[in-house]
């Protein structure tokens, strides 16, 4: 059995700020005897402003946000899945990026965001992710203290094709960290997490955004550990917090002794036209 943390947090404007709270949280996953801390989406960052926000964005070398989680991770022996940071690209435009930190503040895996959210909401909201960002082309899976963790983030949880390629490589664990929208959050982030673990016959850790933020904008919260049965194991309401939950790996033997869908999964080739 080991336990993972998952920071639920309301990421604002400013990235001192916000490099503040996830220290401390790596401190206080550490006290609470997590072995790994989940964080969610732009965790370092989360302004609709473009021109605003445009001061704050920076190279990895860089990168405020990274260099004091990392240093964190190091000086409590805690490993970090930074959910993501907007990351300036060698060619200047940005990348929705994910990192693995271990306990000796080393970057073990960086993922860039493949699927790109665009989309016109009956609320009159409107997001345009292509505009700032670039999406990534690589699936990763990591070693971590937890397990094999495949990376994914936020939009990339609508297409199970990753999640699939995920579990063939390994993953035991599932990280989807994100900054859903409320109307859906609502609607589908429950339902869609509990989908990919049983897909997958894999844990599913999901921190994520919450509450009215400093832009303006409002976010779903409701962090999830889910089994590979599909069972919530934490779900962590609205509220701004530090969550726990245990990764028994005896659990995922079970499951997946019961219903073998890895070892049954066939290549699908396209479907004829009728």
């Amino acid at each position: 059995m080991t336990r993972a943390a998952l920071l639920q947090m309301t990421s604002g404007i400013d990235p001192a700020a916000n490099a503040a709270t996830l220290v401390a949280a790596v401190a206080q996953a550490r006290a609470g005897g997590a072995a790994m801390l989940f964080t969610p989406e732009m965790s370092g960052l989360l302004d609709g402003n473009r021109e605003r926000a445009q001061g704050h964005y920076a190279q990895e070398a860089d990168d405020l946000v990274l260099a004091a989680v990392r240093e964190a991770a190091a000086k409590h022996g805690t490993w970090v899945h930074l959910g993501s940071l907007a990351v300036l690209r060698e060619d200047g435009k940005l990348a929705n990026r994910a990192f693995v930190i271990d306990d000796t503040g080393s970057i073990r895996a960086r993922y860039d965001k493949m699927h790109l959210f665009d989309v016109d909401l009956p609320t009159g909201e409107s997001w345009r992710e292509s505009n700032s960002y670039t999406a990534g082309t690589e699936p990763v899976v990591v070693e971590t203290p937890l397990g094999k963790l495949g990376l994914a983030i936020c939009y990339d949880l609508r297409f199970p094709d990753l999640f699939r390629t995920l579990s063939n490589a390994g993953a035991t664990i599932l990280a989807v960290p994100a900054a859903f929208t409320r109307p859906t959050g609502a609607a589908h982030w429950h339902v869609l997490l509990r989908a990919r673990a049983i897909e997958a016959a894999a844990f599913v850790l999901a921190a994520a955004q919450t509450g009215t933020h400093a832009d303006g904008r409002a976010t779903y919260g409701h962090s999830l550990a889910i089994d590979p049965w599909g069972d919530v194991l934490l779900d962590m309401g609205e509220a701004a917090d530090l969550g726990f939950a245990e990764i028994d790996a005896g659990r995922l033997e079970d499951v997946r002794s019961r219903v073998p869908v890895l070892r049954h999964r066939r290549a699908i080739p396209e479907a004829a036209q009728a």
